[in-house]
């Protein structure tokens, strides 16, 4: 699908005479990775630039909004389990993008002409840790939860069994991935290219993180316990 089936696609809109093609790739798309997914989304980059050379290419960093695969996640985790792992130590860097401020970027992208042909990294106003991502969760569920560092190593052969499950928490795929940040770049095009200020994570988290919350939506907070 990364691959291949941007290709495809891109072949398909420069058959039929499409005008414009927006590209959704991912920051941390590279050839050389370790890591398949940022080796297949570098090669739908090349595919999708070969078939369409004007396409804009979109590289969010990790997208938060209420049904994202990052916040609910590890809010749902933290209700089952009294610990949460740090893998690498939680210190690799993220730039959350609020999925709205991404739909903003795709119709930006298509009513800026100076657009066509360029890739564009789009992240939020605050670089956070992988652990201050953590500590988010944790306040905004109202839960205390141990948070445990946890080397490479050992992610990489906790994952390596995980990934037999029907929907795992953790593959080796994404262990390589965390020893990588997923930040701008300091020379990339962004959202402020693009005419758009970013939203915050604070902005926004709360009003579906609540859900998790063990008395609901007003409950009173808790601070949480770090290892």
């Amino acid at each position: 699908v990364h691959a291949a089936g941007a290709g495809n696609v891109a072949e398909a809109a420069a058959r039929q005479g499409i005008r414009h093609l927006i590209h959704i790739s991912a920051i941390g798309a590279d050839s050389e990775s370790e890591s398949h997914y940022a080796q297949t989304k570098a090669e739908g980059e090349a595919r999708v630039r070969a078939a369409f050379p004007a396409a804009v290419i979109l590289r969010p960093s990790i997208v938060f909004g209420p049904e994202d695969q990052f916040f609910n996640k590890f809010a749902a985790l933290a209700r089952l389990v009294p610990a949460l792992p740090l893998i690498g130590g939680g210190r690799t860097r993220f730039q959350p993008v609020f999925v709205g401020d991404v739909a903003a970027a795709i119709v930006a992208a298509l009513d800026t002409p100076d657009a066509q042909g360029k890739t564009y990294e789009l992240g939020g106003p605050t670089i956070y840790t992988f652990k201050e991502l953590i500590e988010i969760v944790l306040r905004e569920t109202g839960r205390s939860r141990i948070l445990v560092p946890l080397p490479f190593a050992l992610a990489s052969i906790k994952a390596f069994f995980l990934q037999f499950a029907p929907n795992p928490l953790l593959t080796p795929d994404q262990v390589k991935l965390l020893r990588h940040d997923n930040i701008v770049a300091p020379t990339a095009h962004t959202l402020a290219d693009l005419g758009i200020a970013p939203t915050t994570v604070e902005a926004e988290v709360p009003a579906y993180l609540w859900r998790f919350r063990a008395k609901g939506e007003y409950a009173n907070l808790v601070p949480q316990k770090n290892a």
